[in-house]
């Protein structure tokens, strides 16, 4: 006689998680597995895991025809994830264990021929969706309970193994439980912006950039700061409220990046990928599944891109996309999966390829220098907001300059900043200066004429894009709240221009 079982496990899909319902039937044919609902590959082997995992906890396999379906049918379930739960709703059905606790239970974990329950990737996002899809209890692999802690409203349970799980169904063990996730650690200690040497103009264009979420460019020849002030913005911006946080923390543990040993993180991310990075490193990408890369990794955060000459003009373009939209989609043989990647974008180039300590000095051509930063196409730099030329660093200045302030009083302008922006735009969805559509600056906000003078007469000129124009309000609008005035003047949009304007490029 025949049986049918119904348990729940969750999918991974791109950074959600989406609840997958398994059904179980045995009997009414020759015996075989047949899994029914787009498994991939891995999947289509879990049916050999599963059975050595089942017989090797000491229960029965069912000699039978067993067809497992998961639902959404449309969905396509990549990974060894489900593992456990097919394990159950096998068992289940063929009445080799205990159905009530299964009820509004999850499963998730690979397993082992011998039984063990192994990690996977994306919990924490499947821990989310099930608690969204109103299931009561979720049992994680063991080494998954310090992320499964960061998710409350949940019962979840760690297990080390498939017998583990099915005593516990059966009444006759408990699993553990996390631990409360340990309170945050006070903010760690941030390099130092007082570190850099002079530099007065690159200083309050990384104030700049950090007070309104521009993208910034520095140029200059080596050892003039650009890495070590790109590295300082991160402790000028402010901390991740608990709903990006946990954004960040499901985008890193899909991509596996997520640290057992470490509470929730609210420090804005800092990714600096090196420039012989692939496509599928910067975007995100790989074989059959597709996993976050580096601009999603560096979601809320800043995304430095060093060396930039040196990278392919393809995956400098690749970027354009991103920064418009905040979000990846990658296209791929079972589906488009969507990573959000909406982080701010810090360029640093030498100004030619010989990059000596100083100009007079250089020894490339015009056309190996228009060559060199070619790669940095028209459209590209036209996103940039904030573009400053970096000049060399001298015993002299070094020794008479005073030095620069400290990131803590940095820090506070940037924030009163972020705090009146945030205000001002709070009505409308918008947080920062750099998020405002540029049609809202020129309509609902507009500045009287003799104040956008100078953005007009550019235009007209044919030396600035409307594009441009738009980014050099939003940055006026930035300098505006640093300097705690109401509404930008016509000096701050000059200043916004000549911070676009400053650089080789």
């Amino acid at each position: 006689m025949g049986g049918l079982a119904r348990v729940w496990s969750v999918a991974v899909d791109g950074v959600d998680g989406v609840p997958v319902e398994i059904e179980a039937a045995i009997g009414g044919g020759m015996p075989g597995v047949h899994l029914l609902g787009l498994p991939d590959a891995s999947l289509q082997e879990s049916k050999d895991r599963v059975r050595s995992a089942v017989v090797h906890s000491g229960r029965n396999w069912p000699n039978e025809r067993i067809i497992l379906a998961l639902s959404p049918a449309t969905l396509r379930k990549t990974g060894s994830g489900f593992d456990t739960a097919l394990a159950c709703a096998v068992l289940a059905a063929a009445g080799g264990v205990r159905r009530d606790r299964l009820d509004g239970t999850a499963l998730l974990g690979e397993l082992a021929l011998d039984g063990r329950i192994r990690p996977v990737r994306g919990v924490l996002p499947c821990l989310l969706a099930a608690r969204a899809a109103g299931l009561a209890r979720v049992v994680v692999p063991m080494a998954a309970l310090p992320e499964a802690a960061l998710v409350d409203g949940l019962e979840v349970y760690g297990a080390d193994s498939l017998s583990d799980v099915l005593a516990w169904l059966d009444g006759d063990l408990g699993l553990d439980r996390p631990e409360p996730a340990p309170a945050g650690p006070d903010r760690p200690e941030m390099p130092e912006l007082a570190d850099v040497v002079g530099q007065p103009d690159a200083r309050r264009a990384l104030e700049i950039a950090a007070a309104g979420g521009h993208h910034m460019l520095m140029v200059g020849p080596p050892g003039t700061g650009k890495t070590m002030l790109a590295q300082r913005i991160v402790g000028l911006l402010p901390e991740l409220n608990r709903t990006e946080a946990l954004q960040l923390a499901g985008i890193r543990s899909v991509a596996g990046r997520l640290g057992t040993d470490a509470p929730l993180s609210t420090l804005a991310p800092f990714v600096a990928p090196h420039h012989s990075a692939s496509a599928a490193a910067l975007l995100g990408g790989g074989s059959r599944i597709a996993r976050p890369g580096a601009v999603s990794l560096a979601h809320k955060g800043v995304l430095f891109v060093d060396e930039t000459p040196h990278w392919s003009a393809h995956l400098l373009d690749a970027l354009r996309t991103p920064l418009e939209e905040g979000e990846v989609r990658l296209a791929r043989a079972e589906g488009t999966v969507r990573y959000p990647a909406r982080f701010q974008l810090v360029l640093a180039a030498n100004p030619c390829p010989c990059a000596p300590a100083n100009d007079r000095d250089c020894i490339c051509p015009v056309s190996v220098r228009r060559r060199y930063f070619g790669r940095l196409s028209g459209p590209l730099l036209d996103r940039v907001d904030l573009r400053v030329k970096m000049h060399p660093v001298t015993v002299l200045g070094a020794g008479t300059d005073e030095p620069g302030e400290c990131t803590a009083v940095v820090r506070k302008r940037v924030l009163d900043a972020r705090d009146t922006a945030a205000q001002r735009w709070s009505g409308h969805g918008w947080r920062c200066n750099a998020d405002v559509p540029g049609t809202v600056l020129r309509t609902r906000f507009a500045l009287p004429p003799p104040v956008v003078e100078p953005l007009t007469s550019r235009m007209e000129a044919g030396e600035l894009s409307a594009r441009g124009a738009d980014r050099a309000l939003r940055v006026a609008w930035t300098l505006a709240d640093l300097a705690g005035a109401e509404r930008p003047d016509r000096t701050m949009v000059t200043e916004a221009l000549f911070y676009r304007e400053r650089s080789e490029t």
